[in-house]
């Protein structure tokens, strides 16, 4: 069943070069298609600055689109009055990148945990501290830690302690933006096990951002590669890293580091030139014609759609002719 779908999502910003000089846009998300089912996992990849964390911030509501929609099993999150919203908050939870900045340092584990029970009125006051300990057990912490603040942990606990907020209001799709970024690798480890044994006990979808595609190759059930606001190939996990068909996708993978056995395939692609170009400066057809290593006519004149070929979806006229 699907659960989320972002039909044609786009967000401009208006920028300033100078004061009183005349402004230009920055196309952070550009036309955004695609779905996400229940009980699955869509990663998105992509270098720093293609559009990411905006695409979470407007699945989230906490920004308003340019154009397009994000629909919520089946209901336009954008035009959702507030009793419905309220729902929403409690269907939709977040993960931060961040496990120092995105918990109160003046509050308790107790109180962070309890707050969205107190909000959503999921338990009564009686049972309260019950809870929050059941919801703490399901990422591996006791009752110990319900009077301890944010300070007193470890960068991998204070991440289990803001899963456990996500987890306390029992949501159907959690939004994890970089949720391994700040941590040690030992830890990520830890954090992406404990990830994918709650989604095995309880069914939740994910929309998983990151940039360590060997984390997204174990968690993610598809991939969106994003580059400069756009998608610009879309499959299921196993197939695209085992035969990516868009340039850029060959290359991203290309770069990641690995480590393989003799006589392991390998994705050999060649480097790419020159630097991405400036969202505020969009080239014109393909948006990754000037570093592409397969470019051919009609890539710096026409954009090309992000069209169904060999079971996937890509933006390339390598694979898609015009």
């Amino acid at each position: 069943m699907e659960l989320l779908r972002a039909e044609s999502l786009k967000k401009y910003f208006e920028t300033r070069k100078a004061f009183r000089s005349g402004g230009s846009v920055l196309k952070a998300v550009d036309g955004l298609d695609f779905t996400i089912p229940t009980d699955s996992v869509l990663a998105l990849v992509g270098e720093s600055g293609c559009g990411k964390s905006t695409v979470a911030r407007l699945v989230l509501r906490l920004i308003e689109p340019t154009s397009g929609s994000v629909l919520f099993k089946g209901e336009n999150i954008f035009t959702m009055d507030r009793a419905a919203m309220k729902v929403f908050r409690k269907s939709v939870q977040i993960i931060f990148q961040d496990p120092f900045a995105s918990l109160n340092p003046r509050r308790t584990v107790y109180d962070t945990i309890s707050e969205p029970l107190i909000i959503h009125k999921l338990a009564a006051r009686s049972e309260m501290r019950d809870a929050v300990v059941g919801i703490l057990g399901k990422v591996g912490l006791g009752s110990e830690t319900l009077n301890r603040y944010p300070h007193e942990f470890s960068g991998g606990q204070r991440q289990r302690i803001c899963i456990a907020r996500a987890l306390a209001v029992s949501p159907e799709l959690i939004v994890a933006d970089e949720p391994l970024s700040a941590l040690d690798v030992s830890i990520q480890a830890q954090i992406i096990n404990l990830l994918g044994g709650l989604k095995r006990q309880t069914k939740i979808s994910f929309l998983f951002i990151s940039h360590d595609l060997r984390v997204v190759q174990y968690f993610s059930d598809s991939v969106g590669v994003m580059y400069l606001g756009r998608i610009v190939e879309h499959a299921d996990t196993a197939g695209l890293f085992d035969r990516p068909l868009h340039p850029y996708t060959e290359v991203l993978l290309a770069s990641a580091p690995k480590i393989t056995a003799q006589g392991e395939k390998k994705i050999r692609s060649a480097p790419l030139q020159g630097e991405v170009p400036s969202p505020i400066d969009i080239p014109p057809g393909c948006p990754f014609h000037p570093r592409c290593p397969k470019r051919f006519e009609p890539c710096d004149r026409i954009v090309p759609g992000l069209k169904e070929s060999q079971g996937r979806l890509v933006s390339c006229h390598l694979w898609n002719p015009y």
